[in-house]
């Protein structure tokens, strides 16, 4: 099988996933990088619930869309381990779960 040639958006896309796998090296900035990504991905649920509360939208259906992206991200995770090398992407993958989680989380608290 004919291996095709690489468009100039993977290439661009490539490069810039080895340049944050060369920044991440050091331990304070991949810790800082995935403290962002947690507060980023719990702000994003927080957000998600009280904007889809606020239109009006469907309980079910606003249900539905994280916990379809958490579940994406689990299947994914599992590709992610078996893969050699650094694992910046599988920690990323899980502070964005843990992270959409506990900002959905506290709005459900916050209903209560």
């Amino acid at each position: 099988m004919p291996k095709f040639q690489q468009t100039a958006l993977q290439l661009t896309v490539n490069e810039a996933v080895d340049r944050l796998l060369r920044w991440a090296v050091n331990p304070w900035r991949r810790l800082s990088l995935l403290l962002i990504v947690l507060l980023g991905a719990s702000f994003m649920g927080s957000a998600l619930s009280t904007v889809t509360s606020t239109v009006g939208f469907s309980e079910p259906l606003a249900a539905l869309l994280p916990i379809a992206l958490i579940e994406l991200a689990v299947r994914w995770r599992r590709s992610l381990i078996r893969r050699p090398g650094d694992k910046l992407g599988l920690q990323l993958i899980d502070m964005a779960r843990i992270g959409l989680l506990c900002g959905l989380l506290t709005e459900g608290f916050k209903v209560l």
